[in-house]
């Protein structure tokens, strides 16, 4: 019997510490935006879910239209990604739901923000974007061309695990507004170099070209970074996006998983998150906004 008692303890002991170790994931997508196979927040949410689901010990839950229906969403939430469009759209600017977010960083939880989300007013709303994730998108200080940075080489750190160089073109922002007062640490995660005909513009919005993008000429610019917190939270930017199809990219869909399980301090495999995205997954779940072409 002792013997019994022994073993079952190990085994009650053994059921918690694997369910205590199981993250919670939310994926924030905003409302419907731009044309087909553009700004697709709700099919990426779900292929990134699709592929997050498969990982042991990881749970995670799409909520589109911009917000969670109910708080009920976040309890338990190890970490939020707002893939939404930004600005003065931004879904979290809000002061309730800044306030809930920040309430939830108190307390550890990750934050990342993916493409236009990146983007928030300047003035009190960007220094708290740069509380979340380290730095933002300033209107006309920072830019949004159509480029194919190559990505070549990459710091060491978890999320690069298993990376590889690739290439792809989207709407890669960059020249960051990024907190310079020495609070957290920002660490650069995609980092390239854009030809003089991406500096020169046009730029999506407004066209440019801007004097000080051009003087910045030969300068590595970050298009993904990681943010440590001081109370040891995590945060991310992740300017790519724009661009359904480039979810079919095995590097570019992992950098992004990888960064997610950062975020909720979860371990990430040595080779980084593996995952497949057929063709066919693409084509699912977008956004009903006309005939696609």
């Amino acid at each position: 019997m002792k013997r019994f008692c022994q073993v079952l303890c190990l085994l009650l002991v053994s059921v918690f510490i694997a369910e205590s170790a199981d993250k919670k994931i939310l994926l924030i997508a905003g409302r419907p935006s731009h044309g087909p196979g553009d700004h697709e927040f709700r099919a990426g949410c779900l292929l990134l879910e699709k592929c997050l689901d498969q990982l042991p010990g990881i749970t995670a839950e799409v909520h589109d239209m911009g917000w969670p229906k109910s708080n009920d969403a976040f309890k338990g939430v190890d970490a939020i990604l707002i893939y939404a469009d930004g600005g003065g759209r931004h879904p979290a600017i809000q002061p309730a739901r800044t306030k809930l977010i920040n309430d939830f960083i108190a307390k550890d939880v990750g934050v990342g923000c993916a493409h236009y989300g990146v983007e928030v007013p300047a003035g009190d709303t960007g220094k708290t974007m740069q509380d979340w994730i380290g730095g933002y998108y300033e209107h006309k200080f920072s830019v949004n061309p159509m480029w194919a940075p190559d990505f070549k080489t990459f710091p060491k750190h978890p999320i690069t695990n298993g990376v590889k160089p690739f290439k792809v073109v989207d709407e890669w922002y960059f020249n960051m507004r990024f907190r310079k007062d020495g609070v957290g640490k920002i660490t650069p995660i995609l980092a390239a170099k854009p030809g003089k005909d991406v500096r020169d513009g046009p730029y999506v919005y407004p066209r440019g070209p801007y004097q000080h993008i051009i003087d910045a000429e030969g300068r590595p610019e970050t298009t993904m970074w990681a943010y440590e917190r001081p109370n040891g939270s995590r945060g991310f930017g992740f300017t790519g996006g724009h661009k359904h199809g480039n979810w079919g990219n095995d590097n570019y869909r992992k950098v992004v998983l990888n960064g997610l399980l950062w975020l909720a301090k979860a371990d990430i495999p040595k080779n980084g998150v593996a995952s497949k995205v057929t063709a066919e997954e693409l084509k699912q779940n977008l956004d009903p906004k006309g005939r696609r072409k």
